[in-house]
């Protein structure tokens, strides 16, 4: 099974931890690669740089399906392109934000999200609108630190937990949600933090999530419905002949 992990940003500064951290919870059978952008934003932390991030994207996402990749993660949790790549490649495509989110649904009744910064919420609020799971969010918080700040660690686990305190006790969550993907390599420390403070909640980091997410699709032969995401009119324009001739069209 071959996996490509994009990292939506035009900088390879956190491709090393981004691997790292897809090793850690992938098949052994599993190879995983990790691009990032020729062009677009530094970070994404507002609808004009996802906008920035989604040609590029759709570029590179095309050329690993006609590359022989099985599965493709967008790995940002706003998940920029991931509706639009689907319409263009038949391989399965996902992002931070779903696998992770949908795992806390099933793991607890209510879960709080910690993102980066404020700005980043209302478009996190417009996600959980789309996915059905309003109701399930307990709060959506964020430690005030910028994308470009988040290898400071110490500073990361630090300001998590604090949030994740105030997410358990004040909003009543029962989970936590790493809202970025750019937070790698913490989750495991936050829980053990909370654990020792009596406050025993999940911490779900959304890259290793999308990834068993992704292998899972892969290895049962699912991909997004062509009756959800339709191809592009000038792509079913050059099959056209073929599905005249594979399908019986009736009237309705």
């Amino acid at each position: 099974m071959k996996i490509l992990i994009i990292f939506p940003l035009a900088t390879s500064a956190y491709n090393p931890d981004v691997i790292e951290e897809a090793k850690t919870v992938a098949a052994p059978d599993t190879e995983i690669s990790v691009i990032n952008l020729d062009q677009g934003p530094q970070s994404i932390e507002s609808r004009y740089e996802e906008f920035l991030a989604i040609p590029d994207l759709i570029k590179k996402s095309q050329a690993a399906e006609q590359d022989g990749f099985d599965g493709i993660l967008i790995d940002c949790f706003g998940e920029p392109g991931v509706e639009i790549i689907r319409e263009l490649i038949d391989i399965p495509v996902v992002g931070g934000f779903n696998p992770a989110v949908l795992t806390a649904t099933l793991i607890s009744q209510k879960f709080s999200i910690i993102t980066v910064e404020k700005r980043v919420i209302s478009m996190l609020e417009t996600l959980a609108r789309d996915v059905g799971i309003t109701e399930n969010i307990a709060s959506i918080r964020d430690v005030g630190i910028p994308v470009s700040e988040l290898p400071d660690k110490n500073r990361l686990i630090a300001a998590l937990v604090e949030e994740s305190q105030k997410a358990i006790a004040r909003d009543g969550a029962q989970a936590i949600v790493l809202g970025c993907t750019g937070m790698l390599g913490v989750a495991n420390d936050v829980k053990s933090i909370l654990y020792e403070l009596g406050m025993p909640a999940p911490v779900i980091d959304p890259t290793t999530t999308a990834i068993t997410f992704l292998e899972s699709l892969i290895r049962n032969k699912l991909s997004q419905s062509r009756l959800t995401y339709y191809k592009p009119a000038q792509q079913q324009e050059q099959q056209k002949t073929g599905l005249v001739k594979s399908w019986h069209f009736r009237p309705i």
